[in-house]
């Protein structure tokens, strides 16, 4: 079987030309009576080469995620197709990997397209990657506060079961026989809780057969109150030891993870530090 590659998926999206020319009219009837024009600078990429579009790559290197962004390629999509791992965002390239990336892209540019317009993706893809990159941090913030409040250390470990490996967000020891495993979930939608739940559940029972005298708990962000009783009733398994719900405050983060510590007996007693001190 063979496989595409990006520059083909692309091109078998035929209906994105029609679907332009239909919002373009629609927009202009819809709003109408809110239309402005103004002149504004087009970049005409027609009248480019691929061996100036390299040159502008490597002189330029922050016009790299906006101009890939213009034909829907992303990182992976690079890494993949032209076997080159770069920085989209603010890497260097060398002069090879510039050379190639431009011609991959540059028959997939438009003829010509306005600055602003190129100004707006960047930024869509920007705060999207800003966004992802916060929710990221969020699962640290939970690991930080997990150790900070443990006589011992937790870090993300792998378990294999049936020669396939999983992965607990947080666990200890560090190494040698799991005493705790902790599934650090974030779900942002009502729609998603089946599938996350599904997830918790299937690696809680994996874990729990590889290593039967262990604790297994559930660290969830769910930002719907309201609901996080309907979701403890559908985690409700004997191979979850506990299912605990954060927020994004530091507060309710850290208030979770001690009733973790707490009830897998492995709370530090800060009392204690502090005579140490």
């Amino acid at each position: 079987m063979d496989y595409s590659n990006h520059r083909e998926q692309v091109a078998k999206v035929a209906g994105v030309i029609e679907r332009q020319g239909e919002i373009e009219v629609t927009l202009i009837k819809a709003f109408e009576a809110n239309l402005i024009y103004k002149e504004v600078p087009f970049i005409n990429f027609g009248n480019i080469t691929a061996a100036e579009l390299a040159e502008v790559f490597i002189n330029f290197p922050i016009l790299v995620k906006p101009l890939i962004t213009v034909v829907n390629v992303a990182g992976r999509a690079i890494v993949r197709d032209l076997g080159i791992n770069i920085d989209t965002y603010k890497g260097r390239l060398t002069v090879s990997s510039a050379s190639i990336l431009a011609g991959y892209i540059m028959p997939m540019l438009p003829n010509e397209l306005a600055i602003p317009a190129i100004c707006e993706l960047d930024r869509w893809f920007f705060v999207d990657k800003e966004i992802r990159k916060n929710k990221g941090n969020w699962e640290k913030t939970v690991l930080d506060a997990i150790n900070i409040n443990s006589r011992v250390s937790f870090i993300k470990r792998k378990f294999t079961y049936e020669e396939k490996e999983y992965e607990l967000d947080a666990a200890t020891p560090i190494t040698g026989t799991f005493s705790v495993g902790i599934d650090i979930k974030r779900i942002e939608s009502k729609r998603d809780i089946h599938k996350r739940a599904d997830e918790i559940i299937n690696k809680a029972v994996k874990f729990k057969k590889v290593y039967p005298n262990t604790k297994f708990y559930a660290f969830i962000y769910f930002p719907f109150p309201t609901e996080h009783l309907s979701v403890q009733q559908r985690l409700d398994d004997s191979n979850i030891d506990g299912i605990y719900f954060a927020n994004e405050a530091y507060s309710s983060i850290e208030q979770q993870a001690m009733f973790i510590l707490g009830d897998a007996e492995i709370l530090l007693d800060k009392s204690d530090v502090e005579e140490e001190l």
